[in-house]
């Protein structure tokens, strides 16, 4: 998206230029757009459960008995009751929660 430099509007393409909506100013298109087909052939990169970027406490699993967790918290219910912590473990992840 471009704006005029003259009046900030929104510019529209027309043809081969990018013309203001308000003023009527033109200028050349300087950005090429990619069709659908090529943003489709990006590579995405996905997190491996290893090293999911979230912060680590010491807790126990009741599972295998390791003693590292992921953990974050969510607001499951409504706004003036507290949060629930969740915990999934580093080694077989098996994930449980504690509420406050």
């Amino acid at each position: 998206m471009e704006f005029c430099p003259k009046c900030k509007s929104m510019m529209l393409p027309a043809k081969d230029k990018m013309k203001c909506r308000k003023c009527g100013f033109e200028k050349e298109k300087t950005v090429s757009f990619k069709s659908t087909a090529a943003r489709k052939e990006r590579e995405v990169s996905v997190l491996e459960e290893s090293s999911m970027g979230m912060p680590t406490t010491r807790v126990r699993c009741e599972e295998c008995g390791n003693d590292t967790a992921y953990w974050w918290m969510r607001q499951l219910r409504a706004a003036d009751e507290s949060e629930v912590r969740f915990f999934r473990c580093t080694k077989c992840g098996k994930t449980w929660r504690e509420y406050n």
